[in-house]
């Protein structure tokens, strides 16, 4: 078995069912409050460019999937994405710098290119939105496309629709800001869930 079909074929189970306990949904607030709060709190996080994140990742694209460790640091623009299949011992990186995306692990060599989705894309089969997840990670909106956000009485959001992509928050820490812990995004047959266990300044 090549290595790109190793990775696929981790079970996404073990994400699953750490995400199986969701919290209640909280309760939305009206749409001009929920564009406010969203605001404010995009404005927060833009003076914090540099971040960390560990946790769990699973993607599913036209039924076929994978799952594990993910390691991400962004650093404005630029960002360092690992993930790891405990299982199988395998794993790819991820790694964007000077407008280069670089994508590592794989049988044949790394490969690169400019579209971080594309390349992933071809490489692994999996769809991941690199490019809005960087934003939608931590609550946020992407800049790349128009976006409608539904916010709770806390001002975190519940929801935002961009790009054909629907990504809900069902928990998050106590931070200041708030920053998720479980992240869910759906477009058709696409699927991502996050796990996140520890954020913290990048390293």
């Amino acid at each position: 078995m090549n290595r790109r079909a190793m990775l696929m074929a981790v079970a996404v189970v073990g994400l699953a069912g750490g995400c199986a306990q969701a919290p209640v949904r909280p309760v939305a607030v009206d749409a001009p409050r929920s564009e406010a709060a969203q605001a404010a709190r995009e404005r927060e996080l833009a003076a914090q460019p540099s971040w960390h994140f560990v946790g769990r990742l699973a993607v599913s694209t036209d039924g076929r999937g994978g799952s594990g460790r993910v390691e991400w640091t962004q650093d404005g623009d630029d960002f360092d994405v690992t993930l790891s299949a405990p299982v199988t011992r395998q794993g790819w990186r991820l790694h964007r710098a000077a407008g280069v995306v670089r994508l590592e692990g794989l049988e044949g060599g790394p490969r690169e290119g400019t579209d971080a989705e594309a390349l992933l894309l071809e490489a692994t089969g999996w769809r991941l939105p690199v490019a809005d997840m960087v934003a939608w990670v931590r609550g946020a909106r992407g800049s790349g496309s128009p976006a409608t956000v539904e916010s709770d009485d806390q001002g975190r959001p519940i929801r935002i629709v961009q790009s054909g992509w629907q990504v809900e928050y069902p928990a998050w820490t106590t931070d200041a800001p708030p920053l998720p812990t479980r992240v869910s995004a759906a477009q058709g047959e696409g699927r991502v869930r996050l796990a996140i266990e520890s954020w913290s300044a990048a390293p």
